[in-house]
């Protein structure tokens, strides 16, 4: 029995063969018209490839799709890392070119001051500032090793920002003039540029509302008035005479009437300093 079940398998696989056959011949045939069975059997055939075909053409173009959004993807990333790397670049050189204009303002401004007195003055950059608005010290990178000394003057190319207060070997503290009182530290003593035998003042205090310095003990006979240019008298031996502060912006009697008091807007920002100078006198 199983033998003859073996046997119409065989059968049925010669006869399938055999269809398949026929099936190519017909469609196969040369360039005369083709019977009625011939026409049917090639449409059939068309037919089935053309609905076996897109099935086949769906998932080859799926593949494909896959294949260039990978390709795109790739490209994408490489463009960011591109345009990540030009963006790094752009800050750098801007940066870089930032500072190169602040050292060309200092070098001006150190050639500028060599002209007009003997000081020496050294360059130094702020190393760390106080993150309390109370506590206005900054810390440069010089310190005894560089001949930095107790109380010697800081300035910035626009003027007067402080003087040391502290100094280790290779750093210093720097006390600026917002943290300027007059029951804490020590005051400065002032003039007005142009009239420094006649004008007198003391620099005691800051106003942060305002942000202007308060100066006092001026004399009621004193010519002081809006405008004029307060520099260091150097009285008192604390700071070299002459170094620009600011400018008189108001004056007003003073709480007794004996004295005047006035407000000066200073030169120089206080605010996000990067390169400073030491004031060293010959004789301090």
């Amino acid at each position: 029995m199983f033998k003859w079940f073996g046997n119409i398998r065989l059968i049925i696989l010669m006869a399938g063969v055999i269809v398949f056959v026929a099936i190519i011949g017909f469609t196969y045939g040369g360039k005369g018209p083709m019977s009625a069975p011939e026409g049917f059997m090639k449409d059939t055939v068309t037919w089935m490839q053309g609905v076996l075909n897109k099935p086949a053409r769906a998932v080859s173009g799926f593949f494909g799709d896959v294949r260039r959004i990978s390709v795109l993807y790739e490209e994408y990333r490489q463009m960011k890392q591109t345009l990540t790397q030009y963006a790094k670049d752009t800050a750098r050189l801007n940066d870089l070119e930032a500072q190169n204009k602040r050292l060309q303002d200092a070098l001006g401004f150190t050639e500028r001051q060599q002209q007009s007195n003997n000081y020496k003055y050294r360059i130094a950059e702020v190393y760390a500032s106080s993150p309390d608005p109370l506590n206005s010290t900054i810390v440069i990178n010089l310190g005894e090793k560089d001949g930095i000394k107790m109380n010697m003057g800081v300035m910035s190319v626009d003027g007067l920002i402080g003087r040391i207060v502290s100094v280790s070997p290779f750093f210093s503290n720097v006390q600026l003039l917002t943290d300027l009182d007059s029951s804490s530290t020590k005051a400065i003593a002032v003039t007005i540029k142009g009239n420094e035998n006649e004008s007198f003042g003391i620099l005691e205090g800051y106003k942060r509302e305002e942000q202007l310095l308060v100066m006092n003990k001026i004399p009621k006979t004193d010519k002081m008035k809006p405008g004029d240019v307060v520099v260091t008298s150097g009285m008192g031996q604390l700071f070299p005479r002459g170094i620009e502060i600011g400018e008189v912006v108001s004056r007003d009697e003073g709480e007794f009437g004996i004295t005047h008091t006035a407000l000066v807007k200073p030169f120089a920002s206080f605010n996000h300093l990067r390169e400073v100078f030491v004031i060293q006198v010959p004789d301090l």
